[in-house]
């Protein structure tokens, strides 16, 4: 009797995870964006880079002592995989709306650029919204896929501390697991 191939739970959904990450990216990347103008940047990290992440998330919750830092850290080291989406905020959109504190989009983009404590600014409101848009067209995917995600902006903060994302002002992380129950909900 020849036994046909067979795929073990983990390694399968280990595979489910990482083509829902890449669909992920497909629907940030086709996702509406300002002006036709794709500003947004992608990224799926697992394995080490996975856990360097959950590492300097745990080094940021200990020098600012917030235990929010060390709860999502716990979330990443538990998940299989991260996908990043950020966004290249300093360039401007032209519209002069004046939302990024600027009287119009000259001005702003004249304006120094700092990092603060967890992004970089001023950033446009647009391509803020672009982000926005990418990250929730993103989660869409993995939650048709029913694979549990959520949007957290701390994994952001960190993949940028890392230079993980060179170009982004801004970043989040969206953890993914399959697990029995969602390990993201329900949290201390």
């Amino acid at each position: 009797m020849r036994m046909s191939p067979k795929i073990e739970s983990k390694n399968g959904e280990q595979e489910a995870i990482l083509e829902t990450a890449k669909l992920m990216l497909a629907a940030a990347r086709t996702a509406p964006k300002t002006a036709g103008i794709d500003d947004i940047l992608t990224l799926i990290v697992y394995g080490e880079e996975k856990d360097a992440i959950a590492e300097k998330m745990y080094e940021i919750a200990e020098q600012r002592k917030i235990e929010g830092f060390r709860r999502d850290a716990n979330n990443v080291k538990d998940s299989d995989a991260v996908v990043l989406i950020g966004v290249r905020g300093k360039k401007s959109v032209g519209l002069n709306c004046g939302a990024c504190g600027y009287k119009n989009c000259e001005e702003f983009e004249k304006a120094q650029k700092e990092m603060g404590q967890d992004f970089a600014g001023p950033t446009c409101v647009f391509k803020a919204l672009d982000l926005g848009i990418a990250l929730g067209s993103a989660v869409k995917i993995a939650s048709l896929l029913n694979v549990d995600n959520r949007i957290m902006y701390r994994v952001g903060t960190a993949a940028l501390k890392l230079n993980l994302l060179p170009e982004a002002t801004v970043a989040m992380g969206i953890p993914l697991s399959v697990k029995g129950k969602s390990i993201y909900f329900d949290r201390r």
